[in-house]
């Protein structure tokens, strides 16, 4: 019967694939380790009494939010944190200021590993539970990283606007540029 189940699914990941690598059983070795992570957060919690906040405040999300979006693109993206990823990924080049563009590599749980980090949207389920844990087990602590987290990434917008303000300024109107004058090219 296991044999036939096996069979199964092959025939199904197959169809599925449509001729192109898709690791369906990896992405679901994947999935059942998430799925295992939250499991047992939430049975240390029952065992040790801890429970999950009543509700979650408007700042608190908003936080999390931002955090979230900052810390997953800092490890999907970020060329100090390439050496991480360097055993899912290759090297391909730029894709923004101060972000890599990394192709995955290998095939099985190597890839599906690979995608996950290197996509900063699929990671972010993953730093978003583990915040969520945080605030359950360490808020103040939480709450800390996940604001030093915001600051980064205002920070980071505001490094893109005033990058743009000085394109903007060094060549208005999207033409030649001034001389040295201050006149029209």
């Amino acid at each position: 019967m296991a044999n036939n189940l096996t069979k199964t699914l092959r025939k199904e990941e197959r169809a599925y694939e449509n001729g192109a690598d898709r690791p369906l059983g990896s992405y679901l070795r994947v999935l059942g380790v998430y799925g295992g992570a939250v499991a047992g957060l939430v049975a240390l919690g029952r065992a040790t009494g801890v429970r999950p906040p009543e509700r979650i405040a408007v700042l608190d999300l908003l936080l999390m939010g931002v955090s979230t979006h900052r810390l997953s693109r800092t490890i999907t993206k970020d060329p100090v944190t390439s050496p991480l990823r360097a055993p899912f990924t290759r090297y391909a080049g730029l894709s923004g200021p101060a972000e890599l563009r990394e192709e995955v590599r290998g095939h099985g749980v190597r890839h599906a590993v690979g995608e996950l980090v290197t996509c900063p949207f699929c990671i972010a389920q993953w730093i978003a539970t583990g915040y969520a844990a945080g605030m359950v087990w360490a808020p103040r602590f939480t709450r800390l990283a996940g604001a030093t987290m915001t600051a980064v990434a205002i920070s980071d917008w505001l490094q893109l606007g005033y990058a743009r303000l000085m394109q903007a300024a060094e060549n208005p109107g999207g033409r030649g540029g001034n001389d040295a004058n201050g006149e029209q090219k």
